[in-house]
């Protein structure tokens, strides 16, 4: 009986004490996972000397072999694809993505590209290997708002939108981080926080000045909208935001970031950020100084060299240890989640095999990502779709052949990359013939005409691949064929480009037309726009990008992406390229006063699609209630469709500035030949609220009108053959005050 009891014993404290037990399997305490996150991250901290806690804070993090921590890169991209790495699958690049409306199919692309990086992650440590580009911490997505299409890095980001940057962006985080309470599958990062977009040329050393109103109204929101997702990162910015140096404010990093947002996971400087701040900005004086400053403004990680110089800072008085180890314990906590400190056979995602590498399944993916961010923008007398029984295609322009322009920048490299030209040919009959010139160079800039355009006198026929490309628009250093850092100086296309098109019109007579236009940023093309008889805008549209749009050219797959950026007339229209205001300044679509030559929001499918509402467009709705909106949704063409309708909303009569229209949501729908299908809205306060002058979100009664319809409700929707929206006239009444709240 003794006996018996003593094994119960013996079974009782193995079933109560696990972790006592596990302990005897580790030399350390933070090496054993049955121990919270915080006891680890605290037991690390303390076993480390300053030095070897100062070595772990650039991105190149040393290896301290006594307590068997490696090195570790925290530099790696991931925008589109794993990037800079070994080769996977390439998507469209983030403009084109955010082009598709899908937060679903986001999330999937997103979830692939942590699946390949996972997967290069494991058979990296598998042969020791540190390597930059071959870690976890993706530095994607840039949810910077894409205000001026001059931009050179616009491409990289979701738009000139918050609401959409911030629903794109919150499901590319969740298709990065996996849904594992314990494990990170990577760690996403939100970039470049805040205010950022140009000019490219001047980024390290320029002031951008924001009112309160346009921070928490425009430039602010889709970072809030992340934190709330639980993204990882945070990456600062190069510049200064009304006059603090991004990368060491008090403002932005500490008030907003972390008291207001509560974020808890780490800020990364961007690359040699912290060196700006004493050699272009002047804030500081020293390294040392620079050092000191982001660490107290709780920067975890720095790109770069300054924070080689944080031990020094300390020694010097200019910091503490104490906040040295404050702002290593964040980085290490997403070290620890994403399983680096763990066994591998406790780490959920290190199972993940080298056979997810630009796999099959990724490779549908990418050409399902192409197809949904195609904008059709023209399409008289339908010349598209055409039969892939043409009798006779004549395929132009610099862009045709081009690999450059499916990849954008940011991107990997693959085995399976095709041109739009060689999707073209995959898609055509053997009875087809096909007749290729490239008739331009990539940016070129005299007008010539090719003799090789009498080809679009015989071909029934004739697509020209014209517009951007990242070797014109990109990073600054990036875009070698950029006069302005990897900005525009101006939006209109080159003129050896109409002149090519409008010489193609006059040999093609009847036959159609087709332009395609690559890019990654508004162009204007107002005699392109009368000359062709389609127009299709295809952004940089990923290694499966060919076949994507061919797909689209040959109608297996109707058109439906939606621009996710103004088209502008000209360049006349724009402000001064330096001028941050959005609300007073005029900018982007909710405060345009012009007429652009395609709307935010605008896309074209291959079928009429019609709305209407199915019960009242006169509603009344109490402060704190909701109500719901109902339109019927028709597909009266003959081949199926997809739909992506919007919902925007605009506040009338308020007593400060407020969009002409604002996108409050979205959904896609699927529409067979002559199908229809009820969409539902819901709006609540927080749809309506509205920021004032000083920045703060209020809800003001009284009227407002919202719109239901397949684009943003720009007057000229309508004219360039898009349905007419379904206009909703609301009345909010104040909440009433019961007598208690009176007292």
């Amino acid at each position: 009986m003794r006996f018996q009891k003593l094994l119960l014993l013996l079974f009782a404290l193995a079933i109560g004490m696990p972790s006592l037990i596990a302990q005897g399997a580790y030399e350390y305490p933070f090496q054993n996972p049955e121990l919270s996150l915080d006891a680890r991250v605290s037991d690390l901290i303390g076993r480390m000397s300053l030095e070897e806690k100062v070595s772990l804070m650039p991105h190149t993090a040393a290896a301290i072999p006594r307590l068997g921590i490696p090195a570790y890169d925290w530099w790696s991209e991931g925008l589109h694809g794993v990037a800079r790495s070994s080769p996977g699958t390439i998507y469209p690049q983030a403009i084109g993505l955010a082009a598709t409306f899908d937060p679903g199919l986001i999330e999937a692309v997103a979830d692939a590209i942590s699946e390949e990086g996972r997967a290069i992650y494991q058979a990296a440590i598998r042969k020791d290997i540190h390597r930059q580009y071959m870690g976890l911490t993706f530095w994607s997505p840039n949810i910077n708002i894409f205000r001026d299409p001059r931009w050179g890095r616009g491409h990289e980001t979701y738009g000139e939108d918050p609401f959409l940057s911030g629903e794109i962006g919150a499901a590319f985080v969740r298709g990065i981080q996996g849904d594992n309470p314990d494990y990170l599958k990577a760690a996403a990062c939100a970039k470049h926080f805040a205010v950022h977009n140009g000019p490219e040329a001047k980024r390290h050393v320029f002031n951008a000045i924001a009112s309160p109103k346009d921070l928490n109204e425009t430039y602010l929101p889709a970072f809030k909208r992340l934190v709330d997702e639980g993204v990882a990162g945070v990456m600062c910015a190069y510049n200064r935001t009304n006059d603090e140096g991004c990368c060491m404010s008090p403002t932005l990093l500490l008030k907003t970031l972390r008291q207001e947002w509560g974020f808890q996971g780490y800020v990364v400087s961007d690359c040699w950020a912290l060196s700006d701040l004493h050699s272009f900005h002047k804030i500081t004086a020293s390294a040392e100084e620079s050092a000191a400053a982001a660490v107290k403004s709780d920067v975890n990680v720095n790109c770069g060299v300054v924070y080689n110089q944080l031990d020094e800072a300390v020694r010097d008085g200019l910091a503490t240890e104490q906040e040295v180890d404050q702002a290593l314990a964040k980085q290490l906590r997403i070290r620890f989640r994403l399983g680096m400190f763990d066994p591998p056979g406790k780490v959920l995602y290190a199972a993940i095999g080298e056979a997810q590498i630009h796999s099959a399944a990724h490779i549908e993916l990418a050409r399902q990502a192409a197809q949904k961010s195609v904008v059709l923008l023209k399409n008289d007398n339908n010349a598209l779709p055409l039969r892939p029984d043409i009798g006779q295609l004549y395929v132009t322009g610099p862009n045709a052949a081009d690999l450059n322009v499916l990849l954008g920048n940011y991107f990997g490299v693959g085995s399976d990359m095709v041109t739009i030209l060689e999707g073209i040919a995959g898609h055509v009959s053997h009875t087809t013939v096909v007749q290729y010139s490239q008739g331009l160079l990539v940016g070129q800039k005299e007008v010539t005409i090719p003799g090789m355009n009498y080809n679009a006198s015989n071909a029934d026929a004739t697509i020209a691949v014209i517009g951007l490309s990242p070797l014109e628009e990109g990073e600054q250093g990036d875009a070698i064929a950029s006069d302005f850092g990897g900005d525009r100086q101006r939006i209109e296309l080159p003129a050896p480009q109409i002149e090519f098109v409008k010489d193609l019109k006059k040999r093609c007579g009847e036959r159609p037309l087709i332009v395609v236009l690559c890019g990654g940023s508004a162009m204007a093309f107002p005699e392109i726009l009368e000359t062709a008889d389609a127009i299709l805008w295809v952004g940089y549209p990923g290694e499966q990008g060919g076949n994507g749009v061919a797909d689209v050219l040959f109608g297996q797959v109707a058109p439906s992406g939606r621009l996710p950026v103004t088209f502008y007339a000209s360049t006349e229209q724009l402000g001064d390229f330096e001028d941050y205001r959005i609300a007073e300044g005029g900018r982007t679509y909710k405060y345009f006063q012009g007429t652009p030559l395609f709307p935010f929001g605008f896309g074209l499918g291959y079928g009429k699609i019609s709305y209407a509402p199915t019960g009242s467009t006169s509603l009344t709705m109490e402060g704190t209630g909701k109500l719901t909106l109902k339109v019927k949704v028709a597909n009266q063409g003959a081949i199926p469709q997809e739909e992506v309708v919007q919902l925007y909303a605009h506040k009338n009569d308020a007593p400060f500035p407020t969009p002409q229209y604002a996108l409050k949501a979205f959904k896609r729908v699927a529409l067979a030949p002559g199908a229809s299908e009820e969409v539902e809205f819901t709006v609540d306060k927080q749809m309506l609220e509205e920021v004032n002058m000083e920045g703060q979100r209020v809800l003001l009664p009284g009227a407002y009108t919202l719109w239901v319809g397949g684009a943003s409700p720009h007057p000229r929707v309508p004219a360039l053959g898009g349905a007419k929206p379904v206009q909703f006239n609301i009345t909010l009444r104040p909440t009433k005050k019961t007598k208690e709240s009176n007292d």
